[in-house]
């Protein structure tokens, strides 16, 4: 493997795991809300409409997130596309409730890395 093809490769593995375990640690927080509590991120009239309570919502947020970091360690060159929408989504919704619009601007720049991590793993797996 040349030096280039070493780059890339070494960039690819750091995004993947990246974009594969902070998913699910952000996940698995969701049932412990030792970093935050994550309900508070819920757009206001999203929480009110749940039959449920928001801590429950979080929680299937949070299985989704892990399902989605696992696929991303797994099949980065499709994983990172899910990883990605999901992040849009989310940014989506804090923009649209008007709360916490720095975490909204995070989460997109996030998105970009993980469509770019996408995109480059498609190129490396054609090349393997």
């Amino acid at each position: 493997m040349d030096e280039k093809m070493k780059t890339i490769s070494g960039v690819q593995t750091l995004l993947k795991f990246t974009y594969g375990l902070i998913p699910i640690a952000a996940g698995t927080d969701k049932f412990t809300n030792l970093l935050t509590d994550w309900a508070k991120y819920l757009h206001p009239s999203l929480a009110s409409a749940l039959p449920f309570k928001p801590s429950v919502f979080m929680m299937i947020v949070g299985v989704i997130e892990i399902v989605a970091g696992i696929i991303v360690l797994a099949k980065p060159a499709k994983g990172a596309y899910i990883v990605s929408a999901w992040l849009i989504l989310i940014a989506l919704s804090l923009l649209a409730s008007g709360n916490y619009l720095d975490v909204a601007v995070r989460d997109l720049a996030m998105a970009i890395g993980a469509f770019s991590l996408a995109k480059l793993s498609a190129v490396t797996d054609q090349n393997k």
